[in-house]
């Protein structure tokens, strides 16, 4: 279980405003997040990842806390091994398709196992440059799940997508998700998209 509640100072069009969130996230469910642009979703998931610095609160998984501000407590991003989908892929250009997710596993049969959901396994030798934007964001995905990793943060995973390549790469996700147990939260500005994937939400506003 994730448990959260946590203060971070945001920058927004009004002036400064504070992102306050208090939940519990249950193991191995699949949270959406969804609210107006600047509302801090992505601010949210980059304070579980460790990637940013809450002002006060607490961040506490699996029983291990990974962060608290009184305790002086704040696991870097490492030692959470959260896997993370960037919303702008932050992918590494001068590695292949196969090298991003070697970077993350020496599993060789997780790796092609990703491959072939990713339906990337005929441009494991590309480069990012020579992917689409939606291969982009496929490999976005399987490098965040190479890791195996108990806690997944999705910023707009599916975004690039066009909608038939969307439908079944989330059946093939879903059945992923399930065998990883993996507490997974999704930012998302189409709701409705994860129909069916998510059984809670959260609206940050």
């Amino acid at each position: 279980m994730i448990s959260i509640d946590i203060e971070k100072n945001l920058r927004a069009y009004q002036g400064k405003r504070t992102l306050k969130i208090s939940r519990n996230f249950p193991a191995g469910s699949i949270t959406k997040i969804y609210g107006p642009s600047g509302a801090g979703k992505t601010t949210f998931l980059k304070a579980i990842a460790g990637l940013i610095t809450p002002e006060n609160g607490k961040i506490i998984v699996n029983g291990e806390v990974w962060f608290d501000r009184s305790s002086g407590i704040s696991l870097p991003p490492q030692k959470r091994m959260a896997g993370f989908v960037f919303q702008d892929y932050a992918l590494f250009p001068n590695m292949t398709v196969h090298q991003h997710l070697e970077y993350a596993t020496n599993d060789t049969v997780w790796i092609n196992r990703l491959l072939t959901i990713g339906k990337l396994e005929t441009l494991h030798d590309h480069k990012p440059a020579h992917l689409s934007g939606g291969q982009q964001q496929r490999l976005a995905i399987l490098r965040a799940l190479a890791i195996k990793p108990k806690v997944l943060l999705m910023d707009e995973p599916f975004s690039a997508l066009d909608a038939e390549t969307k439908k079944i790469l989330l059946t093939e996700l879903k059945a992923v998700f399930d065998e990883l147990k993996a507490t997974i939260l999704i930012v998302t500005h189409n709701p409705s998209e994860l129909d069916g994937l998510t059984k809670s939400e959260l609206l940050i506003e």
